[in-house]
């Protein structure tokens, strides 16, 4: 049903650029479908990005028209797509094991060694080591792999904190979670979102002989100059990696990209679109 649908085949190996209006309903839906039906393909793309809090949010057109919905491109042929997703977010804090959830709700988290305890008194643990900056940007980061022993930095789906009982002890995040699922706290700070997008730069740089023929940014709304206290950090260092790229793109209200082979909806993050020929 997702291929008629669509209107792909999936023998034609494509790739897709999305653009999603921020109005649309059920958009995880939409790249679990995609998923579902193209597996191996390589899906980003972005959010229209408000314009202030007074003003209206950008429009998305098509053919001279405003359009709801989805504007999605699928790229087949000589053409590789390849993404670099960057959550900026560094780990602080034990690996935890979900102990009690439902929905989007942590009730207890254990460590290896120890009873479980309240998802509460667990963050307060973390939280009494930070400063009053980095607490404000605190998140959860889960564990896509559920059989993977050593997480590395982009093993982890960065998700928000959205708030807590303290009654119950219970916290609350921005996606759905199971018991036995691994978690870890994480912060989001400038530096730490430099050093992610650069080693991930540099990592791609080291894997690949030849540089891309052109590329696409599509950043967070929360990254831009305030964030870095610099105007086009992210463009600019793009740009040195990869010896004056064509990029292209635009400030997001949600991006799209993929971790660890399933593609998600994502906030304050940048994810960077490598277009190149499959054939040199």
């Amino acid at each position: 049903a997702w291929i008629e649908a669509i209107g792909v085949n999936p023998s034609d190996d494509p790739q897709f650029l999305l653009m999603v209006d921020p109005f649309s309903a059920k958009i995880e839906d939409l790249l679990q479908g995609l998923d579902f039906a193209y597996p191996e393909a390589v899906k980003v793309g972005g959010l229209a990005s408000g314009l202030g809090a007074e003003s209206a949010i950008a429009s998305l057109f098509f053919q001279d028209r405003q359009v709801d919905g989805v504007i999605g491109l699928a790229l087949s042929g000589n053409v590789q797509l390849q993404a670099i997703v960057a959550q900026g977010c560094r780990p602080v804090g034990p690996l935890w094991h979900v102990a009690a959830a439902e929905r989007n709700i942590l009730r207890q988290l254990q460590t290896e060694d120890e009873e479980p305890i309240a998802a509460l008194q667990a963050l307060q643990s973390v939280l009494r080591d930070l400063s009053p900056e980095l607490q404000r940007s605190l998140c959860v980061g889960l564990a896509c792999n559920s059989f993977q022993t050593v997480l590395q930095p982009g093993d982890f789906l960065i998700r928000n904190l959205l708030g807590f009982d303290p009654r119950t002890g219970a916290v609350a995040i921005g996606d759905r979670i199971r018991v036995g699922q691994r978690l870890q706290l994480h912060v989001r700070d400038a530096q730490t979102a430099a050093d992610d997008l650069e080693r991930q730069l540099g990592q791609w740089c080291r894997q690949h002989a030849t540089k891309p023929a052109a590329s696409l940014l599509f950043s967070c709304l929360g990254r831009g100059k305030p964030f870095y206290q610099q105007a086009n950090f992210e463009s600019q260092l793009i740009q040195h990696y990869l010896s004056e790229l064509p990029l292209a793109g635009f400030f997001c209200n949600g991006e799209i990209g993929p971790i660890a082979g399933s593609t998600y909806l994502h906030g304050y993050t940048s994810v960077l679109a490598l277009l190149s020929a499959k054939t040199h």
